[in-house]
């Protein structure tokens, strides 16, 4: 890191600032650095102090618990929750980290906490819906400039200033400084004699191609063995080479961070240098006992070493290979040479050139080894345990006790998994860039009363303290939430610390587990229902709560009554349980619109599952995760697709929301795993290429009439309707918050256009040249499979006395294939009887809207075919 870029964050981290990352615990700072902000305490006498903690005791005391704040810490709470005393920063102070794409929380030299001795205030930097997120960012002024710095995601243009100011006075890059540092080395050569191996570090000089070839490096230091060449600007590599490609002995040079690397400079470099032993911190095919010797520090500035009988390999004791891309281990890594090897970590190389049994047999042969850290799985197996049978001396495998692993069992061990960073581009602005970070600093919480909770969360990023403690298995501090209400009409949230973590990759067994699941044998059945109507003649008494059978239903051999108990068929909004049966005095004998345990259907998740366990995978069900359950399978998944450069989007949606209340569409990790906080929720692969109209995403919803569930019998209205985004559809990453591109209810939201169908069936026939009813056969028999799929996996769901009609939402993609997206119990049929239209399949003659519920009655419970179609 240059020193503009230290500078900067020295001053950061004294600034009022705010960040949030999850890996570390609470670290002490040899020097304290200034930084807090505390507020005056209020004016108040001792009796009224006491009389007020008892109040606040008594009001908050489940708050207390729960957040485990220990009782003898509960009246310093209290005074500084009501002093609003943020202290903080007296303790701790923030500083960069992870080459300073996080930050993280340090105590300061200068105190000392002992256990359960002080607690500390965090507020909110930021709390915001979801929806009004990017229009905060772009509108409140200082916002994203604030939340940028806090997620680190502003170095660039952070640097470019800096680099700028150094400019400015003088300071930036030049042949002097290089030169300095140059003579420097030269003068130290002359000291140690002429034969002494050079070491130049010229790390963020500012160097350019013509600056490097004007150092002349290869005559003035024919002995140099390592070269640092890192974070300058370098771009051209015969250039390069003619600066350095005299430099024959040279072990290692370091061009990370260099234009360069982006012009193909590396065979360049490799066939020009061919006794490089570390190229940019890789290890390259002819290292040897000079990369052991700088991994296992016994070589670097002060000791060069640039003869390999002088370097003594049998004095290291640790040896860090991790992350050099090695293929296969040195023919000099072998017991003889390293006989004190003691700890030895190879995490993070492919070592594809060695096979797991002879890369053991080879670490078996260290017999002073006891400390080793490999990925698992990995190169040396998939299994920690049979690790530990090959290499029985070892006492820490990972960083954890060999005895806890065996006897715990456990195959897969990471004691350092790597941080999850932000990832942005210098083209995005810093609203963009905010809004991709940000699930890495989230914190959530629902409002309620005592009538409803709020359908949608509230999200917030803590200040400067809370954000920048991180997680630690081994936590000193934790955060907690509290909710402090001074008095019964206002309140404040702050927040005290907690921890998460969460990882594991299961995907392919998921997904082979899919492939080899299909139980659903497609078949059709005569139908076994028959009309209800009493022979007598009488009409059939119907309960119902819903305006529009109210309205609509008028056909003679249908009355309404006000009394459940004495009704035929109770047709209603609500569940009809045993709970409810016994408040109305209902009984099993009465019809009613819903099936047992219809939840297989018409709760997303459960769809998701009776689909997979009756069909496997089918091509019309998006890849689908119930994150309660199948959390790792996803991650997997995702991380798949990342690599072979798939489409990585996903919708998220809640189990049993309607309305695409609470559901978002994202490609972050991040905020599907942060998402998961605001209730259960299904992930689903998000269609992202799906059929437009005019340019806009639409659905479609169909009505299904089911008779019977064992057998199956079911039938479609002929009445179906198109459902239209307001907006252009885009996949520009800003659009994912405008409800108008990408959701297309809009009976509750936005404005809804609404289009007959026969209208959009002929426009969307001319706009892609394809011919609806070959469509509309393709969407019936994927009804037709989703409904056996409840049929195969859930034949308890059969019930005689059951009617029902439910809603199918279909999408197409630009293949013009359906997709299913939810069935819907007791689905809102406003449009249905609303307007009147024409059949496109059947009699192809106008339905009116007002006979909607004739219809629907008429087919269920009347044995009529008028207006609807077998499946």
């Amino acid at each position: 890191m240059g020193q503009g870029v230290r500078r900067f964050y020295q001053s950061l981290a004294q600034a009022s600032k705010p960040f949030f990352s999850p890996a570390h615990p609470v670290r002490r700072r040899r020097r304290r650095s200034p930084g807090a902000i505390a507020m005056s305490p209020a004016a108040a006498s001792p009796d009224d102090r006491i009389r007020s903690y008892e109040d606040f005791a008594r009001v908050h005391a489940y708050l207390l618990a729960a957040s485990g704040i220990p009782p003898s810490l509960h009246q310093r709470l209290y005074h500084k929750l009501a002093d609003e005393v943020f202290d903080g920063g007296e303790a701790f102070s923030v500083e960069p980290c992870e080459g300073g794409r996080q930050r993280r929380l340090v105590l300061a030299a200068e105190w000392t906490l002992g256990r359960e001795s002080d607690v500390f205030l965090v507020d909110h930097a930021w709390s915001f819906r979801l929806s009004d997120a990017l229009k905060q960012l772009r509108e409140v002024p200082g916002l994203a400039e604030r939340m940028a710095a806090l997620m680190c995601v502003d170095l660039d243009e952070r640097t470019e200033l800096e680099e700028a100011d150094e400019q400015d006075n003088g300071n930036g890059g030049s042949l002097e400084s290089a030169l300095e540092v140059v003579e420097k080395e030269r003068t130290r050569i002359q000291e140690k004699g002429s034969d002494f191996a050079a070491w130049l570090e010229l790390e963020e000089l500012g160097i350019d191609d013509d600056m490097l070839i004007a150092l002349d490096l290869s005559s003035k230091f024919p002995n140099m063995v390592a070269l640092n060449l890192w974070g300058n600007k370098l771009q051209d590599p015969e250039k390069i080479m003619k600066g350095i490609g005299e430099c024959r002995r040279l072990k290692a040079l370091w061009l990370n961070e260099n234009p360069a690397l982006k012009e193909g400079v590396d065979k360049v470099i490799l066939d020009g240098l061919p006794e490089l032993e570390i190229y940019n911190s890789h290890f390259t095919r002819k290292a040897g006992e000079w990369a052991l010797g700088f991994c296992g520090d016994i070589i670097g500035a002060d000791n060069p070493c640039s003869s390999a009988e002088s370097i003594p390999l049998e004095n290291i004791v640790s040896l860090d290979l991790s992350d050099r891309c090695i293929h296969k281990l040195p023919v000099v890594f072998s017991p003889r040479k390293l006989s004190s090897l003691w700890s030895l970590n190879i995490r993070g190389n492919p070592l594809d050139q060695m096979s797991s049994d002879d890369l053991l047999k080879l670490i078996s042969g260290f017999t002073q080894l006891q400390e080793l850290e490999v990925d698992i799985p990995g190169s040396l197996g998939n299994s920690a345990i049979s690790i530990l049978e090959c290499l029985p001396n070892l006492s820490l495998l990972n960083g954890i006790n060999v005895a806890s692993i065996i006897e715990s069992g456990k195959h897969i061990i990471d004691s350092a998994l790597k941080p999850r960073l932000p990832e942005w581009s210098p083209q995005e602005s810093l609203p963009e860039r905010v809004i991709g970070a940000m699930w890495l600093y989230l914190m959530t919480y629902r409002l309620a009363d005592e009538e409803k909770i709020d359908e949608t969360p509230v999200w917030y990023v803590m200040d400067e303290l809370g954000s920048a403690m991180r997680h630690s298995d081994d936590a000193n501090f934790r955060i907690a939430p509290f909710l402090f209400m001074p008095d019964v009409t206002q309140f404040c949230g702050l927040f005290m610390m907690f921890i998460l973590e969460k990882s594991a990759l299961e995907f392919r067994k998921y997904k082979e587990q899919l492939q080899s699941s299909s139980i659903c044998p497609s078949r059709k059945v005569t139908p076994v229902t028959k009309s209800i109507r009493p022979s007598d003649g009488h009409a059939l008494r119907v309960f119902t709560d819903i305006p529009q059978v109210e309205e609509f239903l008028t056909r003679p051999e249908f009355v309404l009554t006000s009394d459940p108990k004495e009704a035929d068929i109770i047709w209603v909004s609500m569940q009809v349980d045993s709970e409810l049966k016994n408040a109305l005095g209902l009984t099993d004998q009465q019809y009613t619109n819903q099936f047992p345990f219809e939840a297989c259907l018409v709760m997303k998740h459960h769809l998701a599952e009776t689909i997979h366990k009756a069909w496997g995978s089918p091509e019309w069900l998006q890849p689908t995760y119930n994150l309660e359950t199948h959390l790792s399978p996803l991650i997997g998944d995702y991380c798949v697709r990342k690599r072979d450069g798939m489409d990585n989007l996903w919708i998220m949606k809640p189990w049993n929301m309607a309305r695409t209340i609470d559901t978002t569409v994202t490609g972050d990790l991040s905020a599907i795993i942060r998402l998961m906080e605001t209730g259960p929720k299904i992930c689903q692969k998000y269609i992202e290429c799906p059929a437009l109209f005019q340019g806009r995403k639409f659905d479609l919803r169909y009505i299904v009439f089911v008779r019977s569930i064992c057998p199956l019998e079911i039938f479609l209205s002929d009445v179906f309707w198109v459902r239209l985004a307001n907006n252009q559809y885009t996949l520009e990453k800003t659009s994912f918050f405008e409800y108008e591109t990408h959701f297309t209810v809009m009976n509750y939201i936005g404005r809804m256009n609404h289009m007959n169908t026969p209208e959009f069936v002929k426009e969307f026939e001319k706009e892609h040249q394809v011919k609806w009813l070959e469509i509309h056969g393709r969407i019936r028999d994927m009804i037709r499979c989703v409904f056996e799929s409840a049929t195969a996996v859930h034949p308890e769901m059969q019930n005689p006395f059951s009617r029902a009609i439910y809603g199918v939402d279909v999408m197409l993609d630009n293949k013009f294939n359906p997709k299913i997206l939810e069935v819907t119990y007791c689905p809102d049929c406003t449009r249905a009887c609303k307007y009147d239209t024409q059949a496109l399949v059947g009699s192809q003659g106008v339905i009116r809207g007002t006979e909607f519920f004739n219809t629907v009655f008429g087919c269920l419970f009347l044995d009529e075919l008028k207006d609807v179609s077998p499946l």
